[in-house]
């Protein structure tokens, strides 16, 4: 079998891409000119690259028809939050133009292959109480540019499935970390300056935004999992949620990275952290995704944290 990961390089892509060789499939990638290989450097050659800007059509059709790939893991994207409301039009131009390339390639050329879309919880925006734990069924209230160019990716991949009978599955993944885990996300940013401290790289106070906000984190490599479950089988045309079905606030996620340090840390509020707008909390209900595959979270969040700050030990030296 033959899979094709957009975004190869990136956080989850890195994972997803060990996750598939261990399971004897031949994988392929897609990677920028400006990509630092560093997260798959140990997979070459075993995996195989190809310089793609997916906003070129040009450059997605000659792929496609090259690799001519039985499933698609289209996980490329601008997926920092803050920088969708500093560059709102190229955040949705890059999502939606990439995705766009991808599904016209994959129909011009014929293939019969799955794809899998990988979406956002952010989608789900401003959630009522009465709403949470949130399912699929939960109205969209976006509250940044990025989630709305989630959006729009789920709505294609809902109108190519019905308008092409294309196997798309649509997942919306709520937190994910671990290591890898780029320094501008919230759980990595929290490590690195700890690891920092830890080196005396930096003074001891450790710079935070909202640490109310609550969220639902799952293990990369969890989540890496459910999209292989994901794309083998479930119902084409649906979503699903990734979650781990409990939330944590920001400032807890913090107290337990704290704790597996032996510095002497202060923290301190950095008004540039904080969000023009914040949703609240975030909690999936994963039921319909574990009643299709039996998918459940497994690796503890504890053991996430401790592995997040291990590999910012191992980056720092």
């Amino acid at each position: 079998m033959k899979a094709l990961i957009t975004g190869i390089t990136g956080f989850a892509g890195s994972h997803l891409a060990e996750y598939l060789l261990a399971h004897q499939m031949e994988v392929s990638g897609t990677v920028r000119k400006t990509s630092s290989i560093k997260h798959i450097a140990h997979l070459l050659p075993a995996v195989r690259l190809y310089e793609c800007e997916l906003t070129n059509e040009a450059d997605v059709e000659k792929m496609i028809a090259d690799v001519r790939p039985d499933m698609i893991f289209h996980l490329a994207a601008q997926s920092f939050v803050p920088k969708s409301w500093e560059s709102p039009l190229a955040t949705i131009y890059n999502n939606i133009a990439g995705q766009i390339h991808l599904l016209e390639a994959v129909r011009k050329a014929g293939i019969n292959c799955k794809l899998l879309l990988a979406c956002s919880s952010e989608e789900y925006g401003q959630v009522d109480t009465q709403d949470i734990p949130i399912k699929e069924t939960t109205p969209l209230r976006p509250l940044s540019p990025y989630a709305v160019s989630k959006i729009t990716q789920n709505y294609l991949g809902y109108q190519y499935y019905r308008s092409y009978g294309m196997h798309i599955v649509c997942m919306r993944t709520f937190n994910h970390t671990g290591p890898r885990r780029g320094e501008q996300f919230v759980t990595s940013n929290f490590a690195k300056q700890i690891v920092e401290i830890e080196r005396g790289l930096k003074p001891p106070v450790l710079y935070v935004g909202n640490l109310e906000a609550k969220r639902d984190f799952t293990d990369v490599r969890d989540v890496v999992r459910a999209y292989h479950l994901a794309i083998e089988k479930c119902e084409p045309g649906e979503v699903y949620n990734i979650a781990s079905g409990s939330s944590r606030a920001i400032g807890e996620m913090l107290q337990t990275l704290v704790g597996l340090s032996s510095s002497t840390i202060s923290i301190q509020e950095d008004p540039a952290r904080l969000r023009p707008a914040d949703v609240p909390e975030l909690v999936g209900d994963y039921s319909k995704f574990h009643h299709r595959t039996g998918w459940r979270p497994e690796i503890p969040f504890e053991q996430t944290m401790q592995d997040l700050l291990s590999y910012w030990r191992a980056e720092l030296g």
